[in-house]
């Protein structure tokens, strides 16, 4: 199997982020749109160990295919042992998470620090590609600092030792998620004739408007959607909707209420009532951008640490905001 086979002509998917693309959050925006979903990126060491929370991190149901599991790390051993045991989950494919700007993950030549070794960074997919039956994508940045990205020879050598997508997130390690992404980049790796797998971008797609101008201007063959999805689902829909020539989607309260509780419920079979109530707090803008004087029921929610109360105050904005946005 190829990994384009079972793509779309154009895909949206769901950037892979820690602790947000956990199996409740990413079957939600399947529902509203999304083409292709990630898990959590995972340590391959803590995997190689059978850590047991890295391992749960495989997770996932049927519905959310096709679904890669994403890995990282820069120990041959680990990797291609991890590689091997995500392939025992049943995913459609692995991804080498190339892109991490941490510093505890870049800083020990994981992530985006491998940008500072590409002989490195081809080996090591490469032993990769060789140990799986399965298909093997990339994500990754332009580079590591602004004087040195070179991304289009790094995809040609991934392209090389037989990657079959890469994922290019518009920033330089340096640049941490700060300052615009640089496209330009990207449009280069996609037009470059040498290239012949699936290229994605990512970075800064914040709106279905933004998503339509940087697929027509850069020709990508999907475009991931990150931060701007927190919380948001529903910008998968609107996604949709302009791509098939029709006017945004608006979503009433009563729908975003309840996709906000079942995201809640989902963090609460996952891992328990404290995780969810913790992990929630950065969600709840998402839900309910737009929505004026949301602005003292966020102050609860993200203040609250009862479950109950959490449930009672999303009734209550229910209640007092009935209308669509």
């Amino acid at each position: 199997m190829r990994i384009k086979e079972i793509l779309p002509e154009f895909s949206l998917g769901l950037s892979p982020m820690e602790a947000v693309t956990t199996p409740c959050f990413r079957q939600i925006c399947k529902q509203y749109g999304a083409d292709v979903l990630f898990s959590e990126f995972i340590s391959s060491d803590a995997l190689a160990r059978g850590i047991e929370s890295s391992c749960k991190k495989m997770n996932f149901d049927e519905c959310e295919r096709p679904l890669a599991v994403q890995i990282f790390g820069n120990n041959e051993t680990s990797l291609i042992a991890a590689a091997e045991i995500a392939v025992e989950s049943g995913c459609d494919w692995v991804d080498i998470n190339w892109g991490c700007p941490v510093k505890k993950v870049a800083g020990k030549g994981c992530g985006s620090g491998i940008l500072n070794d590409i002989d490195k960074m081809e080996f090591l997919t490469k032993r990769v590609v060789k140990s799986v039956k399965v298909p093997v994508s990339v994500k990754t940045r332009l580079g590591y600092s602004d004087d040195n990205k070179p991304i289009v020879e790094v995809a040609e050598r991934m392209q090389d030792v037989g990657v079959q997508l890469i994922s290019i997130h518009g920033r330089t390690r340096s640049q941490m998620y700060k300052g615009e992404a640089d496209w330009t980049l990207i449009g280069e790796v996609k037009n470059n004739q040498r290239m012949n797998i699936p290229v994605f971008g990512n970075g800064d797609i914040d709106s279905a408007e933004k998503m339509l101008e940087y697929k027509n201007r850069y020709g990508v063959d999907g475009i991931l959607i990150g931060r701007a999805a927190m919380g948001n689902p529903f910008i998968f829909a609107q996604c949709k909707d302009i791509l098939n020539g029709k006017n945004n989607s608006v979503f009433h309260i009563k729908e975003r209420v309840a996709v906000c509780k079942r995201h809640l419920e989902g963090l609460k079979e996952w891992r328990g009532d404290r995780y969810a109530i913790l992990e929630m707090r950065k969600f709840y803008s998402g839900y309910f951008k737009g929505l004026n004087n949301f602005k003292p029921y966020r102050i609860r929610l993200v203040t609250t640490n009862s479950y109950e109360e959490i449930e009672e105050i999303l009734s209550l904005v229910e209640k007092d905001f009935d209308y669509e946005f």
